[in-house]
């Protein structure tokens, strides 16, 4: 059976998820020359989409590397479904030469490698009338040139969505109506390790899953579902008012979704905190304020390392003055920030701020340093996560050694990649992997705190 569409993948499809090229099914791909110009110009740069360049290269060879000529490349080569024989074959994959192609009417006119890639889908869907031509890009702006210039069929990446709708995404708390006690008929209590363990019916909350956290309108119940079977729920008995009686480094909650969210960041049986919200909703201060309370008043961490994706510290990293830490300084100016405001009431604020970073040995870390090392007895705090794919999450988290904390921050309202959306964001993935996994935690924050004017802009912007 012939391929009835053809897809032509842009360079931020490939980077986002490198295995793309096994997702088309029976369908046949073709990636422009001047997409294979661009990931070659990536993957020798100290970008942060540097490793996924050379994935998507990698991936590209082990297709072609069957071909027995030029020619073939240019007509297609079979996909073998990964991990198969090669008898059992997707659509083909060819690359077609669009630095032949010369000017016509209908084409973009600059050189800009956005406009060689659509000029390229442009002359295939004129000469291509067989086939459906489909470009496929995660950057919107040139979803919308290539339909403007007259491109009929134009989508965005998502094979790789785990929810439809973002408003889906599980929030990490329920709140009950009423009195959660009135509702139960029959409960196990167990005082286990200095803490009270509740087994109640699973009716009670039959959407609720492994590290949920449950409260009422009494502000007196306050719990963390810790296991679940077929008939019952075993719920952590945290404590409303212990809850919001926290403290670290001076710091206490304002509301339930930051206390769950410290209680989190503080439990040792949590080795995975996702703290998501609004700007100003207080992520990056109960995440630096606890860690600070964990690795100099508990001493269980050696140090904190900070890390965030920098878009476009891929490129200006290399070129800005002194060593990592000083070059990492600019992105990092929300840490210092919130170290500023912690101390300040001292009599000497900025002393207090340096001692700090000394004493908790606060270290700023880029992206390229996190890849290919083994992380061991430390906070990790990953800022800015909704910037980051799933592929460059997953290889920081898989960083994670012996007794080592992390922590992801991010806003998917605040979204500065231009080939990611709330839904296919590195965020959404690992909020929706790991709910049920009891070594996570996953929390979105609610209410704004900054000010009055940013709690406005953010509803009504």
């Amino acid at each position: 059976m012939s391929a009835t569409k053809l897809y032509i993948l842009d360079t931020n499809v490939l980077l986002h998820d490198p295995k793309c090229l096994y997702e088309f099914k029976e369908q046949d791909v073709a990636i422009p020359m001047t997409v294979l110009e661009e990931l070659d110009d990536i993957k020798d740069r100290k970008k942060n989409v540097a490793q996924e360049a050379r994935y998507a290269i990698k991936a590209i060879d082990d297709i072609l590397s069957t071909a027995t000529s030029p020619s073939q490349i240019t007509k297609g080569v079979q996909i073998p479904l990964p991990g198969k024989g090669r008898e059992e074959r997707l659509g083909k994959l060819s690359i077609f030469p669009d630095h032949e192609l010369t000017a016509r009417p209908g084409f973009l006119t600059s050189n800009k490698k956005d406009n060689l890639i659509i000029n390229c889908a442009l002359h295939l869907q004129s000469t291509t009338t067989h086939r459906e031509v489909i470009l496929v890009t995660k950057d919107i702006n040139m979803r919308l040139k290539a339909l403007g210039a007259g491109l009929e069929q134009v989508e965005d990446y998502r094979t790789d969505q785990l929810v439809s709708d973002i408003d889906l995404l599980p929030a990490g708390h329920t709140h009950l109506d009423g009195t959660f006690w009135e509702k139960v008929d029959q409960v196990k209590s167990i005082q286990k390790d200095g803490h009270t363990y509740h087994h109640v019916d699973k009716s009670l909350i039959p959407e609720a899953y492994i590290s949920e956290y449950i409260f009422d309108d009494t502000k007196d119940f306050a719990a963390r579902v810790v296991a679940i079977n077929d008939n019952e729920i075993i719920l952590l008995d945290l404590g409303y008012e212990h809850l919001m009686q926290q403290s670290c480094w001076g710091i206490s909650p304002i509301n339930i979704f930051q206390a769950f969210a410290m209680q989190s960041v503080l439990d040792p049986n949590i080795d995975l905190a996702i703290l998501n919200g609004a700007a100003g909703s207080g992520k990056t201060l109960i995440a630096l304020a606890s860690a600070l309370e964990m690795v100099i008043e508990d001493k269980r961490y050696n140090k904190i390392i900070v890390t965030r994706s920098t878009p476009p510290v891929a490129e200006d990293i290399g070129f800005l003055p002194g060593t990592e830490e000083e070059k990492m300084t600019p992105w990092m100016s929300a840490i210092n920030d919130n170290l500023e405001a912690m101390h300040e009431n001292d009599e000497r604020p900025l002393s207090s701020v340096k001692y700090t970073i000394e004493k908790a040995n606060i270290q700023f870390k880029s992206l390229n340093f996190i890849r290919g090392r083994s992380i061991q007895d430390a906070v990790v705090i990953i800022d800015e996560a909704q910037n980051l794919t799933p592929s460059q999450l997953k290889t920081i988290l898989t960083r994670s050694g012996k007794g080592t904390k992390m922590i992801c921050l991010g806003n998917l309202a605040q979204i500065d990649s231009n080939y990611l959306t709330p839904l296919t964001s590195g965020l959404t993935y690992i909020v929706e992997r790991f709910k049920g996994f009891d070594g996570a935690a996953n929390v979105h924050f609610e209410g704004i705190f900054r000010s009055r004017l940013a709690e406005y802009a953010e509803e009504n912007l």
